[in-house]
């Protein structure tokens, strides 16, 4: 039984791990934003940060902090959509971690917001839901790319 869990969960993981090394080789070969998760991800991220921004700025007059989380909110997709052109690998894992710490720095942004009353728990646990998720992908493309450059 346990013999079982463990290859289901392991062929799992495995899956997982090809169809993140697909998408990062789909950045770096394909050179296009066609079935690109991440970017689209991203992108998708950039305008909710856009919108909760301008809920900020409209009904909660918060015009400071609002910025840093504008900036560094979208900078994530900026980032990705720079990789796709990348003229080095060198140059493609600066952006990619780039990107990566772009998001942890609105994961921390977002925490604040809710830690000082701007968002409720429904409102922070939602966005805060894709920006984990940003922050897991981009995660195992660093760990990845780690993996490969150390062969």
């Amino acid at each position: 039984m346990a013999e079982h869990i463990y290859l289901r969960v392991s062929t799992r993981l495995q899956d997982y791990t090809q169809q993140l090394e697909d998408i990062i080789w789909g950045l770096v070969i394909m050179g296009n934003k066609t079935n690109n998760v991440v970017y689209e991800k991203a992108l998708d991220f950039a305008v909710r940060i856009i919108r909760l921004c301008k809920y900020l700025n409209e009904q909660k007059s918060e015009y400071v902090m609002s910025k840093q989380l504008l900036r560094c909110g979208t900078s994530i997709g900026a980032n990705i959509a720079e990789t796709i052109e990348a003229i080095s690998s060198k140059e493609f894992e600066s952006k990619v971690y780039i990107a990566l710490k772009e998001a942890r720095e609105t994961e921390y942004w977002l925490l604040l917001f809710s830690r000082s009353g701007y968002l409720n728990a429904d409102e922070y646990s939602s966005i805060n839901d894709d920006c984990s998720e940003l922050l897991k992908l981009l995660t195992s493309i660093t760990k990845t790319l780690r993996t490969k450059n150390q062969k």
